[in-house]
């Protein structure tokens, strides 16, 4: 099976490829976001608003991955369900575009914002785990991550090609509610065109299907979860894991940081910031991934290492410099994150058909992925008096969790080898 995968390997690394930068143009508007953190001060929102943006991408992320592991389970082959998943995905953007052309109301555009989030995150949690399975099974295991690799590049250019377009125009318009409308109804359809390029993708059909095939959805899930709980290698693994939210965190909020107290402009926050989050990205991609540099184990820990740089940073040197620099290193631990986390669950869940992993785990870490980035930006409002001492603190108690997970990291036995059930 692995060398018909081969054989593929470069039809499937340029069609996903094709995929993840038409959707790398539009995802700095709504994932990892420093433009959405200045559009929503913009607009009124208070510090715990910007808080519930990556709270609710989470929160997509963790509940709705269930129903789609359940009701595919029993698909040989999840290409079409990949790319239905993607289309519907990209019309929440779309739409809060044309919102923002016809709204006359301003109190009604937070609302709105929100509304279109969640169907977003809603929409995204459940293509989530469909793809990250169907990503693993198009490529081998040698060449899993050299493929990811490929596609996250491409991504991470358009990124950064998006982010100094989204400084110049938000530079040019000032950031007007029609400046806005047009980035968000240009972003959601350049996903819709973007996702056509699953098409081009061979699947091998899968050897195995669920053999609980019969289970209810409460029977499926809890066997899933069940499995997941007694592995504890891959209990460590996701304990270890958890630092990517912390970084999710940091990010929604530095910009804030940076604009209310060291006079950084909003266009440099909004583009400049993630053009070198994208930067740090693409080098990732480069260095770790085509370029192969480190074993598995040693990318897994140097997101921490890295993770702890940045926020020691932004504690101590919060100047336009500093910004740069903690930027760059951020988007370095999420493209490796992004790169190595899939071979990951494939490595430590020993099973051909990963989706019910790649669904159930967010599950169970649910309640930090949610509450942290809930209670960041509710302490930040509790605590605003303290000026920028309170991002400090929020910095320091991020670098404590870091510290944990990589701890977690090192234990994690890398070298786990056992044979993959159905």
């Amino acid at each position: 099976m692995d060398t018909s995968k081969d054989r593929y390997f470069t039809r499937n690394a340029s069609s996903v490829a094709v995929v993840e930068f038409f959707w790398g143009l539009g995802f700095p508007v709504v994932m990892e976001s420093t433009f959405l953190q200045i559009f929503l001060k913009k607009v009124g929102a208070s510090d715990f608003m910007i808080g519930m943006v990556p709270a609710i991408l989470i929160a997509g992320f963790s509940i709705l991955p269930l129903a789609s592991s359940y009701l595919t389970r029993n698909m040989v082959s999840k290409k079409r369900v990949v790319l239905y998943l993607h289309l519907v995905s990209s019309c929440a953007t779309l739409g809060y575009g044309l919102f923002l052309f016809f709204n006359k109301i301003a109190a009604f555009i937070l609302p709105a914002f929100f509304i279109s989030y969640i169907i977003f995150s809603l929409c995204i949690g459940l293509t989530f785990p469909v793809w990250l399975h169907f990503l693993v099974k198009i490529f081998s295991e040698k060449k899993s991550i050299k493929g990811l690799s490929i596609m996250y590049l491409a991504q991470n250019v358009a990124k950064l090609a998006a982010s100094v377009f989204i400084l110049k125009v938000v530079e040019a318009y000032a950031l007007s509610i029609e400046s806005a409308a047009w980035i968000f109804l240009g972003s959601g359809i350049l996903f819709l065109i973007g996702s056509l390029g699953f098409l081009l993708t061979k699947e091998q059909p899968a050897e195995h299907v669920d053999q609980r095939s019969n289970d209810s959805f409460f029977s499926h899930t809890r066997n899933t979860i069940l499995e997941i709980t007694q592995n504890r290698n891959l209990v460590r693994f996701l304990i270890g894991d958890l630092d990517n939210y912390v970084i999710m965190t940091v990010i929604s909020f530095y910009a804030v940081y940076a604009t209310q107290y060291f006079g950084i402009a909003d266009y440099t926050a909004a583009g400049l910031f993630v053009a070198f989050i994208y930067t740090g990205s693409i080098l990732s991609n480069l260095v770790l991934g085509t370029m192969g540099f480190l074993n598995l184990k040693q990318k897994f820990i140097s997101t921490k290492l890295i993770g702890i740089g940045a926020l020691a940073v932004l504690i101590f040197l919060p100047g336009f410099t500093g910004f740069l620099a903690a930027s760059l290193m951020m988007g370095f631990c999420r493209g490796t994150r992004s790169v190595i986390y899939s071979p990951c669950i494939k490595k430590f869940s020993h099973k051909e058909d990963t989706t019910g992993v790649f669904a159930a785990a967010p599950l169970l870490t649910i309640v930090f992925g949610f509450g942290f980035p809930a209670l960041f930006g509710k302490s930040l409002d509790w605590l605003t008096m303290m000026g920028s001492a309170s991002y400090k603190l929020m910095f320091a108690i991020s670098i404590l969790i870091i510290i944990i997970t990589l701890i977690f990291g090192v234990l994690t036995n890398f070298d786990d080898e056992l044979k993959t059930t159905p």
